[in-house]
């Protein structure tokens, strides 16, 4: 996290199993289009056990942004950090790294981003 320091992140849990994730990518590729150039990224977190599945949800979904996983599924040392127990879950976490949202999607996404980052 600390390279990303400087800069609003959504740090974004989810993993290629899992349907309302796979649902809620469009939206956050949505988001990452319109505020990426604007002091925004995503950092998304996998918990899938499979490395195949995941580079291939990856590439089918469109997903340009950094992602990182143990390949741990829940036994994620990540997960645990943030005391993730269900997925999708998202942290918006500002610039200093305070986390100034959670869970957002869709619209609220949108909507959260604009209140934060002046485009």
């Amino acid at each position: 996290m600390s390279s990303f320091r400087g800069k609003y992140v959504l740090l974004d849990f989810w993993a290629s199993w899992c349907k309302p994730c796979r649902e809620e990518n469009p939206n956050v590729l949505k988001a990452y289009q319109k505020f990426s150039s604007h002091n925004f990224t995503v950092l998304a977190y996998s918990l899938d056990d499979s490395r195949e599945r995941w580079e291939k949800a990856i590439v089918t979904d469109g997903l340009p942004w950094t992602q990182l996983s143990d390949l741990a599924s829940w036994k994620s040392e990540a997960s645990k950090l943030f005391g993730v127990t269900a997925i999708p879950s998202n942290f918006l976490i500002d610039p200093n790294g305070k986390i100034v949202a959670r869970n957002l999607r869709g619209q609220e996404l949108d909507k959260t981003l604009e209140k934060f980052i002046k485009i």
